[in-house]
This record gives structure tokens, sequence and C-alpha cells, in this order.
């Protein structure tokens, strides 16, 4: 029996087409793509259609290897450099790259859809390590940043010289992280990539600067300034006006000329031409003629110069051409004297008020330490109701005042020290106090006794600590007049006398100590012979009108003088406490 013949049915035919059809694209896909990227495509201009992810991903970086490694050329403000992309974190994801055009997989939508699609053209995946890159960044700031400098003028050598203005730059270091990624990778011959910085412009520009070498600082340098003072011509040349000379920006950034009047006027080439036509005044010397006080010469007006004169000076003359016009006067502050000859009757100083004299043994030291003292206090003149310092009047006893290293008593000992034997002249001058029945205001005797000196009736100073002052209380002006020898200084006051005589009473020594032995070492112990120690009273007693109107009693309490013998240094420990201000001897 034979089976009936049934048509195909078109819907069954199409089907099976259908599936034969879309398996031959999906073969066809497979031989000519091959791989798993479509043809065409190409990954930093490097074409990879048709590879595997791993050809692709050696192909790539073989060819990328170079331009990873290309310096970067960047520019912070004016300034250039090269950074190292390895160093800076750059370099690129090759891996990752190549997943951006490859197909997942041998999906038959994907194979067969690339049989239609052509190939892509991208840009290499970039990976930026930020922690090296701001590394890279902060060193590269630390060679290309810049400071900012301001336009000066500056003078040297007696010339005039422009330093230029300059902008400063400072990288930021944050915004810089995304122009540098955007650089890289570097072309071979493309501009240098500008990096952000900020900015700073100087407050004193190029112009500026221009300006004040015009119209000051070249006029300044042209020649020397010629200042007139008592009759005494002081020229001063382009150099040493140039070694005290600047030129200072004001609040708005404009250059303006100022001269260093202090350290122009300690110039040799200015000081010495006017040490003779300056100084402080001098009162009229006097002496006594007979009993009657003289003005032996004449007093001079004093005359000092200020910095700030002197500068006012030469500043208005700097920016002048021309010799005369270069030329001016130099004000001068001037002092006049106390006493002059057509005063000091006025004044009252006619006659002597005491004088006293004390006797040294001859030494070096002593000369000249009580002859500088001398030199000091000589001439001295007390107005009414002023009190009087030897300390003030002599100053400090240094090297650089004219004294030198001598003995005197310090601890109850001998010992040396700068200014020793100025103290012989403060005992002169308390005694010329106390003839002369002035007030004492301060004054303090040697801790222990001296036997050259009058006993009670003497005075010892120590820089800072004692000082010998009096009081004018006499009612009228008087002069101290001093003077020295080898072996003697006198002290003598010249004024009106408050009395016709002051006389000493000097009460017995009570209160006896005997004295120790002890031992010194060092180069600073002096041998010393023992004295005893004691009180003594003296009264000074004032006389008016041939009778006693007054007494007043002086009281010194002295230690006793140890004996002291030197040895040679030995290991001893340094005593802990303080010791006392020293007293001159």
């Amino acid at each position: 029996m034979r089976r009936p013949i049934h048509p195909v049915r078109p819907a069954a035919w199409t089907g099976g087409a259908l599936a034969v059809g879309l398996g031959g694209l999906y073969a066809a896909g497979l031989l000519l793509t091959g791989g798993e990227i479509d043809a065409g495509t190409t990954i930093g201009g490097v074409e990879v259609g048709g590879l595997t992810r791993a050809e692709a991903v050696r192909k790539v970086e073989a060819h990328l290897a170079a331009p990873a490694a290309r310096p970067l050329d960047v520019r912070v403000g004016d300034r250039d450099a090269v950074v190292d992309p390895r160093r800076a974190g750059l370099s690129f994801d090759v891996p990752r790259s190549v997943d951006r055009v490859a197909r997942s997989g041998a999906d038959p939508v994907a194979v067969i859809g690339g049989l239609f699609r052509t190939g892509r053209q991208v840009d290499p995946v970039v990976r930026v390590d930020e922690d090296e890159a701001r590394g890279a960044l902060t060193a590269l700031a630390g060679s290309l940043d810049r400071t900012v400098r301001d336009g000066a003028v500056v003078f040297a050598d007696g010339k005039a010289r422009e330093v230029p203005a300059r902008t400063g730059y400072a990288l930021d270091v944050d915004a810089a992280l995304a122009p540098l990624r955007d650089a890289f990778p570097a072309e071979k011959a493309g501009p240098a990539t500008v990096l952000p910085s900020r900015r700073t412009d100087p407050k004193v520009t190029a112009e500026e600067t221009r300006r004040g070498m015009r119209e000051f600082a070249r006029p300044a340098m042209s020649g020397p300034v010629t200042l007139t003072l008592g009759g005494e011509r002081v020229t001063i040349s382009p150099t040493v006006v140039g070694a005290h000379l600047e030129m200072r920006p004001d609040p708005a950034g404009r250059l303006v000329p100022r001269l260093d009047g202090k350290g122009l006027l300690a110039a040799p080439e200015v000081a010495r031409p006017l040490s003779a036509v300056t100084g402080p005044a001098e009162n009229a010397v006097l002496r006594l003629e007979g009993e009657r006080v003289v003005v032996a010469a004449d007093a001079k007006v004093g005359r000092r110069v200020t910095p700030g004169a002197l500068s006012g000076a030469v500043l208005p003359l700097l920016s002048r051409s021309g010799a005369e016009a270069r030329t001016g006067e130099l004000p001068a502050q001037v002092t006049q004297p106390a006493v002059t000859r057509e005063n000091a009757s006025r004044l009252g100083l006619k006659e002597e008020m005491s004088s006293f004299t004390v006797g040294f043994e001859r030494a070096a030291y002593r000369t000249k330490n009580i002859g500088r003292a001398v030199e000091l206090i000589d001439g001295s003149v007390v107005l009414p109701g002023e009190t009087w310092s030897l300390n003030r009047t002599v100053g400090e006893r240094t090297e650089a005042n004219g004294f030198t290293e001598g003995v005197i008593i310090l601890d109850g000992k001998y010992t040396k020290a700068a200014g020793g034997g100025v103290s012989t002249v403060a005992t002169t001058v308390f005694n010329a106090v106390f003839f002369a029945g002035l007030d004492p205001v301060e004054y303090g005797a040697h801790s222990f006794y001296i036997e050259r000196y009058p006993e009670g009736r003497e005075a010892t100073v120590a820089w800072g600590h004692l000082d010998l002052r009096f009081r004018n209380d006499s009612g009228h002006a008087m002069a101290i007049r001093a003077q020295a020898t080898d072996t003697s200084v006198t002290v003598t006051f010249l004024g009106t006398r408050k009395y016709d005589e002051v006389t000493a009473v000097k009460g017995p020594r009570t209160r006896v100590q005997q004295p120790a032995k002890k031992v010194g070492t060092g180069e600073a112990c002096v041998p010393q012979t023992p004295l005893e120690g004691f009180d003594v009273t003296v009264d000074r007693v004032f006389h008016r009108g041939g009778r006693e109107v007054g007494r007043e009693p002086f009281h010194t309490r002295y230690t006793p003088r140890d004996e002291v013998v030197c040895r040679p240094a030995e290991d001893r420990p340094a005593p802990s406490t303080t010791p006392p201000a020293p007293r001159g001897r």
C-alpha cells in the first residue's frame, strides 16, 4: 500500500533554511574574524583586528613601550622642565585597553555582528598613581617654583646698579594632576604642557626701578657733595655716600631714597673734618689768683651735628648736577657753655671753697687710672641744687674708656681688676666735699682701713654698685678743678663758701678686732699685711663768724685687714656664693 505524499509547508521550509543560513554566517564570522577583536580595530594606532586578547596585549605593549617612556615637557611660569612619566606614576593599562574592544566569548550574535561592523579606533587607557604623581610634582615645584623679587636699586663702590624685578610662580600640585595626565604620552615634537601655578607680581616693578635709576640713583653717584659748617668744608665722595645710601619701596611700591645719617656721620671721611668744628661746649677755664677766681681761658660754644641733620643736608644735593649745585650748608645744634668770662662772677664762682690732696705710692696703673679719672672730672660745673656723680662723670672703668688693670679690694682682699686706683680720686673728692660743707648724698668707705687715707674720711666707688654723689647746696654755682701727678691727686672746689671754716674732729678707735691669716692662690692674688678692724667717728664742725654753728658726725666701721700670703694655685672648689662688688683702691 503506498503512503500518500504530503507537500512541504512553506513555514517549515523557511525555518530550516534560516537555520542553515545562520549557521553558515556564524561559521563565516568565525572564519573571517578569526579572533576575539573585530577587523580594522586599532588601539592607540596599533592594528589589533582579528587577534586574541593575549595577542593584542602583547602587540600593544610592544608598540606603546617607547611612547610610555618619552619624557614630558612641562612649563611652570616661564621656566621649563621635563618629567619622567614612569617616576610620575603614568603608564598605559594595556589589558584594560584591549578589554574595551574585545568580544566577550563566541556568542553567535557578536560573531555574526562582526561580519557587518567596521573596526574601532580607541585610545589606550592611561593609569595614574596619584601618590607618585603628587611626589613628582612636589619635587618639580622645588626646582621650578620661583619666589617673587621686587625690583631694586643698589649702591656699591660709588656706582648704582639695577636689580630687575621678577614675577613669582608656585606650582599648584593639586590642579596640575589632570594636565599632567592629559599630556601623557608626550608627542615627539609637541609644545610644553603649561602646568597651573599661582602667580605673584612684584610690588616694585621693572618700570619703577628704571625710573629710580634715571631720576635719582645715577645723579646721586655722578659726583661728590660738599657741605660747609663753621668755615670748614666737608666733601663726601660717591663711594662713601653710596655705602650708606639705599632706595626702599613705599607702600605704593615707589622707590624712595634713604640715607643712614648715623653711619655716614661715623665715616672717617666725614668725621675727621667735622671734629675740627664740632664738640661739646667747653666752660671757661678758672684758676686762683691769690684768693680770687679768675678766668684763665675763654669758654667755647658747642656744636653737634645729628645724623638727621646730616642726611637732611645731603639727600637734596644727590639729585642735582654740577659741583656748585651739589654744595650746601650743614646745620648744627649749638650749645652754650655754662661758665663764661662774662658770667663767672655772677654765678658765684669767686673763691676757693675747699681743696684736698691725697698722696699715693708710685705705680704705673695708679698714674694711668688716676690721671684718666682726673681728666674726666676736671672742669665739672655743678649748678645750685644739682647733684654731682663720680660714676656718671668718670664712666665705667674699662679699657675702652682709658683705664687699665690695677689693685682693688674684693671680698676683704686685694685683687686685680680694671680701674684700680680710682678710689684715691674718690677719697680726694670726698674730702673736698667734706671741707666745703656740701651735702654728701651717697658715699661708702673701704671695707678695711688703708693707711694713706684719713680715718673715717675716705670713700670708694664700684661701677653699678656704689657711687660718690654730693648735692651743691651752697646756693651758688661751683666748679671742680682736679690735678694729678705720679704720686698725688688734688681736688679743689671753686665757688662761694657756705662757712668761714670747716674742720674735722676724729674720735678714738672703738670695737677693735684683730685680723686673721689667709692663703691666696692664682695670678690675681695680692699679698697684704694685717691690720686691725675698728669703728671710728669723725665730726664735721662748721664755723661762721668765729664760732661753731653746727656739727655733723660721720661714723665708719672697718673690718680687719687679714694677712694674705700668696702661694701657687691649688685644686680647690670654686666658691658657690656670688662675690660682692669690687671696690677700687
